[in-house]
């Protein structure tokens, strides 16, 4: 799930990324609904309990998207999501849709990471009701791994824990999930997981990492209303690792002792095998806040496979500012950061949506030529500057082209509705030059699911597939009151 306290708004440097022509644009291709028409999962969940009034299910809702591609065949694409979205946080389970056709159709699937999602003929069992936040990455091997966020509801207040599930066919067939740690505030008071994500070494077969941030309550006030006044909230980036291909996890180990928030953690892994973490710290963990000074984008360095980190440095100053259109929230993906690494040159592109003082988020990236020890100021690669711009990605295809993808919402005015479009744009030289904006889709988020504020994710996928291509995983709305799904797009050139 995403915190949301907004970070408060700082004015950052920013220079507007140019539209001139770059390679070949992308013509989008097949597209095809990844989700199902219908919810495999139980409903109502037969251990879900009873929940208050106030928390309310959306059955044949899928929201929060994320995808992977096979590097040993790119026409295995795997892509995992929430299924049957709760308003106050989590779903009954997290979907998998497998396609062996190049995203041209898929195939729903599931790992066990909630009792809401337990399959009966098998004898794993999670005890706790709901899931969230998926994310899916394969190894050099063509080894899928998915992580789940195992909960018992929104509240971040009871247990949960991060557990990881692997594939060798494809997608087709999960392990039985591990943990790789569970709390309970009954034994440990204020302690929460929040917010992970798994990245599978494209080097090394059997490899992956995960990473998530531990969250600490000060004392016990289990209150997020009241953390802006908060001496002592902390959320620690943790890491673990698999050697053996998701059979056993490493002791889950702090990135740093900082006393910080760090949310959004995501690996990224250079050719040289340097591991580069990004986050967003939203907090420091002492002093009046919100604290401008504790309040950037940042990247932690690992030259040893996660055993030992560098402390956290910064890539820019973050002046995330909260979304709202016709009255109503947006609860999306902004400050939260997405990574992406071009395998040849090791160039790092980091993304990320900020008002730069003003009163509505631009997609601003920030490039890296040497592993991430320096960063570019942030430049505006979204289009409407007096619109909100949110729900980013970028993704570096396998020819080196750069591509960014995000969401806007330019075009909503007093009529019903909020008209939402979706947008990539590329570059063919790093960055120096960008293509006009291609218009992939619209939908109208005014009909997505209430989750404390309209709800399709806070992310969404994107990833190179064959020689020029991208895959593209994405949270819309089909027109059905508080309903969302999940649609498949390849992108070629």
């Amino acid at each position: 799930m995403r915190n949301t306290l907004a970070a408060t708004a700082i004015v950052a440097a920013s220079l507007v990324l140019p539209a001139t022509a770059s390679a070949a644009d992308y013509v989008p291709g097949a597209t095809s609904l990844a989700s199902p028409a219908t919810s495999p999962l139980a409903n109502p969940c037969p251990v879900q309990g009873d929940n208050p009034p106030d928390q309310i299910n959306w059955p044949n809702t899928e929201v929060e998207p994320q995808v992977a591609v096979n590097p040993t065949n790119p026409n295995n694409v795997v892509g995992v999501f929430q299924e049957d979205r709760w308003t106050d946080g989590g779903a009954h389970g997290l979907l998998a849709a497998v396609s062996f056709n190049g995203g041209a159709s898929y195939i729903n699937d599931w790992a066990e990471f909630s009792a809401c999602s337990d399959v009966p003929e098998t004898p794993e069992r999670e005890e706790l009701p709901r899931a969230t936040d998926p994310w899916v990455s394969f190894d050099a091997a063509g080894r899928a791994y998915q992580v789940g966020l195992p909960i018992i509801d929104g509240s971040l207040t009871g247990e949960s824990a991060i557990t990881a599930s692997h594939s060798t066919d494809g997608g087709l067939h999960w392990s039985p999930p591990v943990d790789i740690t569970r709390d309970d505030p009954a034994t440990d008071p204020g302690v929460f997981n929040d917010k992970q994500s798994i990245t599978a070494d494209p080097a090394i077969p059997g490899r992956a990492y995960v990473t998530w941030i531990q969250g600490n309550l000060p004392g016990e006030n289990h209150s997020f209303a009241k953390l802006s006044h908060a001496f002592s909230y902390r959320g620690q980036p943790m890491f673990s690792r698999t050697i053996d291909g998701g059979q056993t996890w490493s002791a889950p180990k702090a990135m740093t002792n900082a006393n910080l928030y760090a949310q959004g953690n995501q690996i990224a892994v250079l050719p040289d095998g340097t591991l580069v973490d990004v986050m967003a710290i939203l907090f420091k963990g002492a002093g009046i806040q919100p604290n401008p000074n504790g309040v950037y984008m940042a990247v932690m360095r690992s030259k040893d496979g996660g055993l030992h980190w560098s402390s956290p440095s910064t890539i820019a100053k973050l002046g995330t500012v909260a979304e709202s259109a016709d009255g109503q929230p947006l609860r999306v993906g902004d400050y939260i950061p997405d990574i992406a690494v071009d395998r040849s040159s090791g160039a790092l592109y980091v993304t990320w949506a900020d008002g730069l003082g003003g009163s509505t988020n631009k997609i601003v990236l920030s490039r890296s030529t040497d592993g991430g020890r320096h960063w570019t100021a942030p430049q505006i690669v979204s289009i409407h500057p007096g619109a909100q711009s949110f729900n980013h990605a970028v993704a570096v295809a396998n020819d080196g082209d750069v591509a960014v993808l995000f969401y806007d919402i330019a075009r909503n005015d007093s009529t019903p509705g909020i008209p939402t479009d979706v947008y990539l744009r590329h570059s063919s030289d790093g960055g120096a030059n960008w293509s006009t904006a291609l218009p992939l889709t619209s939908f109208d988020f005014s009909t997505a699911p209430v989750a404390r504020g309209l709800f399709v994710g806070d992310y969404f996928g994107l990833e190179p597939i064959g020689p020029t291509g991208l895959v593209a995983f994405l949270g819309v709305t089909d027109g059905t009151p508080h309903s969302a799904n999940v649609l498949s797009m390849r992108l070629n050139r």
